[in-house]
């Protein structure tokens, strides 16, 4: 019963992991998933979040199985 939560980018470098499981039973939201897997470290304005490869909110409901992945949005040029 995990939950798969993946971190890109300057979230990887900062927290200094790709990826983690999480027990499925302590999550609810996409929020919960960053405060368990994050350790309750603070939530970077304008992060992305996408569950199961599609674009989610912080409110939104997680699952058993599922994969949450937080990213910084894409800039270029």
């Amino acid at each position: 019963m995990t939950i798969t939560v993946k971190f890109f980018a300057s979230l990887r470098e900062t927290l200094d992991r790709d990826s983690c499981s999480i027990n499925s039973s302590e999550v609810s939201t996409a929020a919960d998933a960053w405060r368990i897997a994050t350790d309750n470290h603070e939530f970077p304005d304008n992060t992305l979040i996408a569950i199961n490869m599609d674009y989610a909110s912080s409110e939104q409901p997680v699952n058993d199985g599922d994969e949450v992945a937080f990213f910084p949005p894409v800039t270029g040029g």
